[in-house]
């Protein structure tokens, strides 16, 4: 079992925890992959190279101080390249973001593999090497980080070999960052991708965040220093009878408190 958190450490993490969403405030999320900024540069005829990219992330961060930008974003998800970036003008990237109040992030995961034994689901990497990782980030200003699981609904699917690997692992990924003082994201996205009904991604989320928080009390979470991302609950995008707004408002509030008990 990994080391219990000092009361220093857990008032430090709910702080943090506390600060990125005080007062309905929002997160960006700027951590695109450098293969995915680059089809965004391409498409305006901008070389994906470190310095168009380092142009393009200060471009965000730079807004003046009358804009009050920091009274609506809490905190801001950084690549890891952003992260050790400073702007034109020598600034460290993480200081543009404190400077308007927001706390910088971490994107932590390693994308997601193939999960053997199932029918094309998958399991996110990136636990080798995350204590390390996580002590660096925190040295560079990294105050939160992310993890992203990805659940899909078909046939037959999602597996419970899909629910529990992924669960682990989201409770694995929190625990550690929080023992090296980062606040972690829970993010188990259950895809909107399919033919699915409404009442059917309910029952799939329903689940799978029961699976989670059952993991990560067991790994002795801190759920006070952390902060869930849910999947709002919709139909599949190629689902022919649609919802609501209301009914997926609905759906996916009751989705968040009917079955996380342990």
């Amino acid at each position: 079992m990994a080391p219990a958190l000092t009361p220093a450490q857990k008032k430090e993490l709910r702080q943090i925890a506390q600060s990125i969403v005080e007062n309905g405030k929002g997160i960006l999320a700027a951590d695109e992959s450098t293969g995915t900024i680059g089809k965004r540069l391409s498409s305006i005829g901008v070389e994906n190279n470190e310095d168009n990219r380092r142009d393009y992330r200060e471009l965000l961060f730079t807004l003046s101080k009358d804009s009050n930008i920091g009274s609506s974003l809490g905190g801001c998800i950084l690549f890891e390249e952003t992260l050790f970036q400073s702007a034109s003008d020598g600034t460290p990237m993480v200081k543009l973001l404190q400077d308007h109040g927001i706390v910088p992030g971490i994107k932590v995961d390693k994308g997601v593999q193939p999960l053997p034994g199932t029918n094309g689901e998958t399991v996110t990497q990136g636990i080798d090497g995350l204590q390390d990782r996580c002590k660096k980030y925190k040295a560079a200003g990294a105050q939160f980080a992310k993890w992203r699981a990805v659940i899909k609904i078909g046939d037959d699917i999602p597996s419970e070999l899909s629910i529990q690997e992924n669960a682990v692992t989201l409770a694995r990924y929190a625990t550690i960052c929080q023992q090296e003082g980062l606040v972690p994201i829970v993010e188990p996205e259950v895809l909107c991708d399919g033919t699915h009904t409404l009442a059917r991604c309910q029952e799939v989320t329903e689940k799978v965040l029961a699976a989670v928080y059952k993991a990560c009390n067991d790994h002795h979470l801190y759920l006070e220093g952390s902060l869930l991302k849910p999947n709002m609950v919709t139909p599949g995008m190629q689902c022919p009878d649609q919802a609501t707004p209301e009914q997926v408002a609905e759906a996916t509030v009751v989705s968040k408190c009917s079955r996380c008990t342990f």
